[in-house]
């Protein structure tokens, strides 16, 4: 017994070791296509670089030049009201629909069904959904422009995406119209987690939709709320591809550059004009707007908590 005993300690040890082996493809591709790539934007952030020959160190120049350049900063006000229109019909229909969907009074069946219908746009690709919503917003044969003369109300086509006034808002649109199946189902989860209990009270004491939803239902899913605000606000700053792809590539489509986000603006730097040192610097600078604003967020979601 004392001989097995000693072996067995051997045994599970190696077995130990064996393990490791198993999770060593995923440490490796983690590091090289993930860790890797940051810490080598950070490094190329403080350097004059091209994309080929030797990096030339410039120290906290390149985001001098950040700070103190007002195509950033327009880009990313650009950037923001796109977002903010889309976080606001986006939010305002997955509530409408969780309002509508959480309600005992009617008991709506199919919820499975409408879940993957709301979601379905989410699944689409950029390039698909840019390129229908481009044939069907065109300004001389588009489908919505020929449906709005035909019902006289609009005497003359509408340029949606050739105007700076009305491009960014079209963006926000189709961006609310590919998410906000996304945010429903979030928010119909945290719902579901409710206890029906508070609901059937509600239902005996006579209260309204709006009643239950304004003081039962939107306290209790705050946190997941405040969730998928600040995902969506990761993500909002972080647009490229709805943009970039409505906008022809940032060129001819974009209208007094109304469309162009910061991370058009660092793809202009980082792939075509080869800035690359500069368009590093934009890119932490962006994370580090980020951050700030993430944090604030949690300071908030924790002092609601409290």
């Amino acid at each position: 017994m004392a001989v097995n005993q000693k072996i067995m300690p051997k045994k599970m040890k190696k077995k130990d070791n064996i393990a490791y082996l198993f999770v060593l493809p995923f440490v490796i591709v983690f590091l090289i296509f993930n860790v890797y790539p940051v810490l080598r934007t950070l490094y190329l952030s403080f350097m004059n670089y091209q994309g080929y020959g030797i990096p030339k160190f410039l120290g906290i120049e390149n985001y001098t030049r950040v700070f103190k350049d007002k195509f950033f900063w327009r880009a990313l006000l650009n950037t923001i009201k796109i977002w903010g229109v889309n976080i606001v019909v986006q939010l305002g229909l997955a509530y409408l629909l969780t309002i509508i969907f959480s309600d005992i009074k009617y008991k709506l069946r199919g919820l499975s069904i409408f879940r993957a219908m709301f979601y379905l746009p989410n699944l689409i690709a950029a390039t698909s959904v840019s390129f229908l919503f481009k044939t069907l917003l065109d300004w001389k044969y588009g489908t919505i422009n020929q449906m709005l003369m035909a019902a006289h109300l609009t005497n003359s086509p509408i340029n949606w995406l050739g105007s700076p006034h009305s491009a960014p808002y079209v963006i926000s649109i189709i961006s609310a119209w590919m998410w906000f199946g996304n945010s429903f189902i979030i928010l119909m989860a945290g719902v579901q987690g409710i206890p029906k209990d508070y609901f059937e009270a509600a239902a005996i004491d006579g209260a309204g939709k709006w009643k239950v939803f304004s003081k039962i239902t939107l306290p209790l899913i705050r946190p997941i709320t405040l969730y998928v605000f600040i995902t969506s606000l990761i993500g909002g700053l972080q647009m490229f591809d709805l943009p970039f792809l409505m906008a022809d590539g940032g060129t001819a489509g974009n209208p007094s550059g109304s469309l162009q986000t910061v991370v058009m603006y660092l793809y202009k730097f980082g792939f075509q004009t080869y800035q690359v040192g500069f368009a590093s610097a934009i890119a932490y600078t962006l994370f580090g707007i980020i951050l700030v604003v993430s944090i604030l967020q949690f300071k908030i979601l924790g002092s609601k908590e409290d």
